[in-house]
């Protein structure tokens, strides 16, 4: 498995914001969203290191939080994954989470014996990734797991409000808006969110970008 970097911190986002996690960041992604803010782990040549699934298990156990994100690149590319949540998810008291882009199908790895929470993040209009979207992912999704619409403009939050009235996402699972670093005003989603009543949705702001530099590495 090509692994690009792991480290411990607060989740930044989700259900778990401000708990520690263990983040395990696999290189490589099929997407390339015109905000990225990880694109340096989606190049080929990425510096990364060969780990098996006993590995990265033995890796995280060892390091003693309970918390442990997936994340990339895209994780779900990765070919011995499946191996790799066989192994974390026999121990219950590790909540594995992943973090994944929408634009691979969630239906062989919600087969799985142990099934991880997923995180979608679905790629709106300002992403340039829209067409690439998997939106039969939303009728697997349950109750723990997110989907995330990160938004850069108003054409983005309608088109995050029509998905979410069209496949009745917050009676589904969790569903947070998060705005495009330094593209959007929170504000004004707020004020969105209050013009069309978006009842059981969350703003969320990525916490570990104002907590240090939002290009800093490793946290």
């Amino acid at each position: 498995m090509r692994v690009a970097e792991t480290f411990i911190s607060i989740n930044g986002e989700g259900t778990r914001a401000g708990e520690l996690a263990i983040f395990v960041r696999f290189q490589g992604c099929n997407l390339r969203c015109s905000y990225c803010d990880t694109l340096w782990a989606n190049e080929p040549d990425c510096p990364c290191e060969e780990r098996t699934p006993e590995e990265i298990d033995r890796f995280v156990r060892a390091a003693g939080v309970t918390n442990v994100t997936l994340t990339g690149g895209e994780p779900l590319l990765q070919p011995e994954l499946p191996r790799l949540l066989d192994l974390l998810l026999r121990d219950n008291r590790l909540r594995v989470e992943i973090e994944t882009n929408g634009a691979v199908d969630l239906a062989p790895f919600c087969r799985l014996e142990h099934r991880p929470v997923f995180t979608m993040d679905y790629k709106l209009p300002s992403s340039g990734m829209e067409q690439h979207m998997h939106c039969e992912n939303f009728a697997l999704l349950q109750p723990e797991d997110t989907v995330k619409f990160v938004s850069g403009s108003r054409e983005d939050l309608d088109r995050a409000r029509e998905l979410i009235q069209t496949y009745d996402l917050t009676r589904r699972c969790h569903v947070y808006l998060s705005p495009v670093f330094g593209s959007i005003d929170p504000a004004e989603m707020v004020s969105y969110m209050t013009q069309h009543r978006m009842n059981e949705v969350r703003l969320q702001l990525q916490m570990h970008k104002f907590i240090w530099d939002p290009d800093k590495r490793g946290v």
